[in-house]
This record gives C-alpha cells, structure tokens and sequence, in this order.
C-alpha cells in the first residue's frame, strides 16, 4: 500500500480555508433569489448529482449498507440545518458577527474531543488567539442592535457542524470520498426540498443571473470541492486541526473584498489577520508535535 501523500492534507486545508471564505459572498448574492431551505434544496440537488456522477466515473467503491443512515445524518446535520442556519443568520445579523461566531467552529471540536484528544495549554492557546483575531478583524462591537435569534442561530449552526464532523469520522470509513460528500448532499437536498414549501418557498422574488451564478458557485466549488475537502482533511488530521480553516474563512474574504471589490483595509484588520496566522500556526505546531 503506498504511503499517504503528506502534501494533499494540505491542499484539501487551503482549499477549505479559501474556498469557504469566498461563500459569504456568494450566499448573499444567492439570497437576492432564494430563500435559505430554497436555497439549500437547489444548491444541494445540483451538488449531489455532481458529486455521484464524478464518484461514478471514477469507478469509486459504494459505502455499506451500515452506513448509509449515518451519511444520510451527517448531511442532514452539515449540509441541510447548519447550512439553512447560517443562511438565515445572514439575513438578521452584520457579516462581523457573523464571521465571529463562525469561527467558534475549532472550539466546539476542542470541546467535544477534550477526552479523546486533549489540546493542551498550546492548543487551547491557539484556538483562543485564532477567535480574538477573527473578532479584531470582523470588529462586532462596531454593529449596532445584533439580532439575538441571529445570534443563536449560528450558535446551534456551529456546534452541530462539530457533531456532525465527528460523527462521519467516526462511523464512515468506506465509500469512495466524492460518493460519500454526493449521498450527505442528496440527504441534505431532501430536507430542503421537504421545508422550502413550509418557510417561505423555493424562490423569494424573480430569479436573476447574478443569483443562479451564485449557486452554481456555491453548489461547484462550496459544495462538491471544498465540502469533499472537508471530509479528507477531517479524517487525516485531528478535529480542531482540520477546523482551524473557519478562522481563515474571514481573512480570506477580507483580501478577497480588498482586492476586487475595494473595500477598506486598515491596521486593526492587519493586526486582527496577524493574530489569526500566529492562532492557526499554534494549532498546527501543536498538531504536529502531538
């Protein structure tokens, strides 16, 4: 059997880290059109048929029968509430906000794995210096009247993206990987199918170019990319290892927005960025040297 590259945990990271950070965007584009079950019936349905139809193709081995419900959880747990969640929250809360509580991703992993997989002074450091530059750099403070419904929303959102990243590392060990990520997507495009009539329909106004893109956007490359990425790096590295990428989503979306759209950048944003790279490289050394 060859030996695992050590480069691909890597890659897998950084596309989550980027690709991730980019979907913000696209979210609120998509919501110019689609409400957030509509929204995840469509992008789901998209990205299932993707996904299996790559698996097909690539002649990937099927997962047993024993875990398919356990897919089937998982993706109505990551893909089908969490995503409806944070779609939502988007809707009440300022993208400070937003990108803070996020980003408490990490945490929920280190305090789901305490007895596991210990982090240590130097993980729980990390992990706490990757949250205070995230709030430096989304400066929540400055948003006035944050929606508390908005607020739990990504709460719940965030600790049941933990549970449910666990879980599949857990109780899914076979199957090919683009098969696994297409059957969670088709449990979650179920879901969404089955709510969208009961909380606000499958679309809130006409559908526009712009929109459509966006969900093309987010089902290619948020979905079937980032999303199958997701499930490697999670298998390969330790949970809050593998979810320190939610503390580069908001850098990512702020060089994104500095450099196309020409939003401003300035020395707390530096500075909040500086504490996320030396938070993610504690995490990591940690990881490593573990």
């Amino acid at each position: 059997m060859s030996k695992p590259s050590p480069v691909l945990p890597w890659v897998a990271y950084g596309v989550c880290a980027v690709v991730w950070g980019s979907t913000y965007f696209g979210i609120a584009l998509a919501l110019e059109s689609f409400p957030p079950n509509g929204m995840v019936a469509v992008r789901f349905s998209v990205a299932a048929l993707l996904c299996l139809g790559l698996g097909q193709l690539r002649k990937e081995p099927l997962p047993s029968r024993r875990e398919l419900p356990h897919l089937a959880l998982v993706g109505l747990l990551l893909l089908g509430i969490c995503n409806a969640l944070v779609v939502w929250s988007e809707t009440r809360l300022g993208s400070g906000v937003a990108a803070v509580l996020a980003a408490l991703t990490p945490a929920w992993f280190g305090v789901f794995t305490a007895r596991e997989e210990p982090l240590g002074a130097r993980g729980w450091t990390g992990t706490a210096l990757g949250l205070a530059g995230v709030t430096l750099l989304a400066a929540p403070w400055s948003q006035k009247g944050v929606d508390l419904g908005g607020v739990a929303a990504l709460l719940l959102a965030s600790a049941l993206w933990a549970v449910g990243t666990l879980h599949h590392r857990k109780h899914v060990t076979g199957g090919g990987a683009l098969t696994n990520s297409g059957l969670e997507m088709l449990a979650a495009a179920v879901f969404g199918t089955l709510a969208a009539p009961l909380t606000g329909g499958f679309t809130s106004g006409p559908v526009t170019t712009k929109a459509l893109l966006a969900v093309g956007y987010l089902a290619l490359f948020g979905s079937c990319i980032a999303y199958t990425a997701h499930l490697y790096v999670s298998r390969v590295w330790s949970p809050v290892r593998a979810g320190s990428y939610a503390y580069l989503n908001p850098v990512i979306a702020v060089v994104l927005g500095t450099a196309i759209l020409g939003e401003p950048f300035d020395t707390r944003m530096a500075l909040g960025m500086a504490v996320i790279l030396a938070g993610v490289a504690l995490v990591q050394y940690r990881s490593r040297a573990a």
